[in-house]
C-alpha cells in the first residue's frame, strides 16, 4: 500500500509536536554544519575571530580615519565591531538558510520530515561565530578602556534572538523561492553588501535626519545595533524602543517568510 505524505494544511500553521519529535535532527544537521564548516579549515574556530576582526580593521582603515565617519565618541574599531557582531550573524545565517533546501536535495527528495528544521538549522550555526565574536569584543573593549555594563552582556542573547528570527524569516522566503528560481544564490551576496550599508553598521543611526530614522527602524538589524552600542558602549541615552521595533519587523519577516514557505513546500521534492 502507497501513502502520500502531504504538509499539513494552512499558510501558516507549524506542528510543534512534529518539531519537537524531529528535534534530534535539528541538532544532527546543527552539528553537521558545524563540523563541515571547520573540518577542513586550516585555522578551525579562529575563522570565526579572523573575519570580523580583519573586516573590522578595513573599515577602521578607510571610514574611520579616512572619511572621518562619526562614531558617536567611541573609538572607531569598538564602534563598527560591534555593529558587526551582530550583522556578521544575520548575514551568515540568512546566507545558510536560503541555499539550505538546494544542498540537502538528496534528503529533501527521499525523506520525509519537516522542512522547516533545514533553514531553521542554518540560522543556529553561525550563533557559535557569534559567542566567539563576542568575546573578542569584551576583550577588544577592555584595550580601549571600556568596560561593558551587565545589562549590556544579559541583553546579548535577546538580541541574537531577535536576529535568529529576522533571518529565519527572510531564510524561510529565499530557500523556497531558490528551489525554483536558482539565481537566488548569485542575487543573495549582492543583496547583503547593500543592506551593509543601509544598515548602520559603520555609521551611527544618529546621522540620519531625524525624520527620516523611522525609515531605518524598519530595518530589524538597524535597531538592535544600534541597542546594543548604547548599553555595551554607553552611547548615550538608551532607546528601548527599539528592541519592541525590531522584535516586531523581525515577526513580520518570519510571518512572512513562513507564509510563502508552507505555500511551496508541498512542490519541494518535484522541484528539486
Amino acid at each position: 500500500m502507497l501513502y502520500e505524505i502531504k504538509p499539513p494544511k494552512g499558510l501558516i500553521q507549524i506542528n510543534l509536536s512534529e518539531l519537537w519529535r524531529y528535534r534530534d535532527l535539528l541538532y544532527i544537521f546543527v552539528w553537521r554544519d558545524i563540523k563541515v564548516r571547520y573540518k577542513q579549515t586550516a585555522v578551525g574556530v579562529a575563522w570565526g575571530v579572523f573575519q570580523p576582526f580583519l573586516t573590522m580593521v578595513i573599515f577602521s582603515l578607510f571610514f574611520g580615519k579616512l572619511a572621518q565617519v562619526p562614531s558617536e565618541g567611541i573609538p572607531y574599531p569598538v564602534f563598527v565591531y560591534t555593529g558587526l557582531l551582530l550583522w556578521n550573524y544575520f548575514a551568515a545565517a540568512l546566507t545558510g538558510s536560503s541555499d539550505s533546501l538546494v544542498a540537502n536535495e538528496g534528503i529533501v527528495k527521499k525523506v520525509y520530515f519537516p522542512r522547516l528544521i533545514l533553514p531553521l538549522s542554518s540560522t543556529v550555526t553561525p550563533a557559535i561565530d557569534f559567542a566567539i565574536s563576542f568575546l573578542v569584543l569584551i576583550a577588544i573593549m577592555f584595550y580601549y578602556g571600556f568596560t561593558p555594563t551587565l545589562i549590556g552582556i544579559l541583553i546579548m542573547p535577546v538580541l541574537l534572538l531577535v536576529s535568529l528570527i529576522a533571518a529565519a524569516g527572510l531564510g524561510f522566503l529565499l530557500s523556497s523561492a531558490n528551489v525554483k528560481y536558482r539565481d537566488v544564490r548569485f542575487i543573495l551576496p549582492f543583496f547583503i553588501q547593500i543592506m551593509l550599508f543601509l544598515t548602520p553598521v559603520i555609521y551611527p543611526v544618529s546621522i540620519i535626519p531625524q525624520k527620516f530614522q523611522w525609515i531605518a527602524y524598519l530595518n530589524p538589524m538597524a535597531g538592535l545595533i544600534t541597542l546594543a552600542r548604547g548599553l555595551l558602549l554607553h552611547t548615550g541615552v538608551v532607546d528601548w524602543k527599539l528592541l519592541p521595533i525590531s522584535l516586531l519587523s523581525a515577526l513580520v519577516l518570519f510571518v512572512i517568510g513562513l507564509v510563502y514557505f508552507r505555500k511551496t513546500e508541498r512542490f519541494f521534492a518535484d522541484i528539486l
